[in-house]
């Protein structure tokens, strides 16, 4: 229930993808999790894209293992990145807020993010159309 409930409060909503992007490494290894529990799919299904900062002292590949190694999966499933030379203030100020950016975790799957709005509205009592595939 908690990984339908994640996903219809963060998850972009589309008929054939499950993707959750976020900075936070918790909460996408949470969410990644609940797709390989409840969903079991392959490790390559996977895909990963990340939005990432630097001159922060980190280099991209230091970014893509940091993700790659809390979601436990393989480098086969990275897509490109887009890549920012400087913090999100073009004055520097906000440097070293998200030292990692941002991951995209995403598994293309009408049947998975079919499954996961049918128990939403299971579990929250209403229809939404435009859900259905």
């Amino acid at each position: 229930m908690a990984g339908c409930m994640l996903y219809w409060a963060e998850g972009s909503k589309s008929r054939n993808s499950v993707r959750l992007t976020n900075s936070d490494l918790n909460l996408l290894r949470f969410f990644c999790s609940f797709l390989k529990t409840c969903f079991e799919p392959e490790p390559e299904r996977f895909r990963v894209a990340l939005h990432v900062y630097l001159g922060n002292g980190l280099s991209v590949a230091e970014i893509e293992n940091h993700w790659l190694d809390a979601l436990g999966l393989p480098r086969s499933c990275l897509r490109a990145h887009a890549i920012d030379v400087k913090p999100t203030s073009s004055s520097g100020r906000k440097k070293n807020k998200l030292p990692y950016g941002v991951c995209s975790l995403e598994i293309c799957s009408t049947e998975i993010v079919q499954h996961i709005y049918g128990a939403i509205q299971e579990y929250a009592r209403f229809e939404e159309p435009r859900w259905l595939g």
